[in-house]
């Protein structure tokens, strides 16, 4: 599979827009951010828009709390005028600027205080996919950040951010909202009498259903929002345009789990179908183990031998039980301490005393006290003590897991890359605790644009 190169697609004033796209929680506000950051630090003037209310990115950032208007992230460690600027969607307040950009004072008022409008902006379906769009198409126009970089909405499916657009216009175009839309453009004696015979049709299963109140105040807020529809369908329009322009680049994020995957392969699909300009896939939270050439099968092995009192020879990798003759172990060897690495690895960072077992083990196994192999003139060491041996066969099993977790993963991505073998993929390794600061958000970075090795 083709890498994917992060620092040649920041370092491009070319590209104005980066959007991160994918399932939840694959980790796309991180990403986001780390991405932010580095643009920056790389000397980009760069403005994130996130749509995750919660608090630890604005903690990360050095920033109290984030909202509706970008503010400066201070520890920037930017060159050649390098800044970075981090706001959160505030789905309602964004409803509200343009209601009230685009409306007198009087009919804004009526807007903003009608009961159905404020249903609508605070929770109407596919309402914060198409105000995330209406916030990227400002953020451009005014043209004081040379990179926007969008978090995608949290949602249950990647693909409403593309589609909030077309689902606005389908409400807007509905035969309901025409309905009572018509009054108003028929005007006079003849408007009311065709409200009247509108609201005697709706009077019957939607009176029941609905309630009178809340037919009234759609009726009110279509009204006043009649000059306004057009606005909405142009502007989502061209933001949709705005997307398909070479300038965009998408990101698809997913972690190497089955359902986040096949979300990314979707999402990979449509951006297809729709000329969407895909950049890659950023593979987040891949694990990996210092130790992969130790496999799950001979880690169990070997864990089994020691707690079934045997030992294993570091040597000329022999078997046997304490006091019995040497046994040849055959063509697959059972495991020796010698097969972990000093350094440490992804098994051990779950288990910290792993490190301290093995060289425990080594130097039990090659200077003990008790038997020295040298002196002994038999070639098999001697094995640990009890309690060494049950921290080592814990070890050991969990290492066997991690490499059953590494199996799976690598199995996953191979089924996405036989389905999409031209999109480009950088794989993130798995940190051992959340992003909390500006330097981790650096480490992600890093990691994005210096990917791990698959092998």
């Amino acid at each position: 599979m083709p890498a994917l190169e992060i620092d040649p697609l920041l370092d491009d004033r070319g590209t104005r827009i980066i959007v991160c796209c994918g399932s939840g929680g694959v980790g796309k506000t991180t990403t986001a951010a780390a991405l932010g950051v580095r643009a920056a630090e790389r000397g980009r003037r760069v403005v994130v828009l996130t749509i995750d209310p919660a608090r630890r990115l604005a903690q990360s950032m050095g920033i109290d709390a984030l909202d509706n208007t970008p503010r400066k992230v201070d520890g920037i460690k930017g060159s050649d005028g390098g800044e970075l600027h981090a706001m959160m969607l505030d789905m309602k307040r964004t409803f509200d600027e343009i209601v009230e950009a685009h409306a007198d004072p009087a009919r804004a008022r009526a807007i903003l205080e009608n009961p159905f409008y404020q249903s609508l902006s605070a929770g109407f379906a596919g309402t914060q996919e198409y105000m995330a769009m209406e916030k990227l198409g400002q953020l451009r126009a005014r043209d004081e950040w040379d990179l926007i970089v969008v978090d995608t909405p949290p949602s249950r499916s990647a693909l409403d951010f593309l589609d909030a657009p077309k689902r606005l216009g389908s409400f807007l175009d509905g035969k309901f909202i025409k309905l009572l839309m018509a009054p108003a453009k028929v005007g006079g004696r003849a408007g009311m009498k065709f409200l009247n015979v509108g609201m005697s049709m709706m009077s019957g299963t939607l009176g029941k259903l609905l309630g009178g109140q809340f037919l009234v105040d759609v009726q009110t807020f279509v009204s006043a929002m009649d000059t306004m529809f057009g606005g909405f369908r142009t502007r989502a329009d061209a933001t949709y345009r705005l997307l398909q322009a070479p300038g965009t680049a998408f990101l698809v994020v997913a972690a190497p789990e089955r359902d986040a995957l096949r979300e990314a392969a979707y999402f990979v699909e449509r951006l297809a179908a729709e000329g969407m300009p895909l950049a890659g896939l950023v593979l987040n939270r891949v694990h990996g183990s210092g130790a992969a050439r130790l496999s799950a099968e001979r880690a169990r092995a070997a864990a089994e031998n020691l707690d079934e009192g045997r030992m294993v020879d570091q040597g000329g990798g022999k078997t046997g039980v304490r006091g019995a003759p040497a046994v040849s172990p055959g063509p697959s060897h059972p495991a020796t301490a010698a097969d972990f690495p000093a350094r440490p690895s992804a098994a051990s960072q779950a288990a910290p005393t792993a490190d301290a077992t093995i060289e425990a083990h080594r130097s039990t196994t090659e200077h003990g006290d008790s038997v020295n192999p040298s002196s002994t003139g038999t070639g098999i060491d001697p094995a640990p003590g009890p309690d060494l041996a049950r921290l080592t066969a814990g070890l050991l099993r969990l290492h066997a897991e991690r490499m059953q977790v590494l199996a799976r993963e690598q199995r996953t991505r191979d089924r996405f890359t036989a389905l999409h073998p031209e999109v480009a993929v950088t794989e993130v390794a798995a940190l051992p605790g959340d992003v909390h600061d500006l330097a981790g958000l650096r480490a992600i970075g890093e990691r994005l644009s210096s990917p791990r090795d698959p092998s």
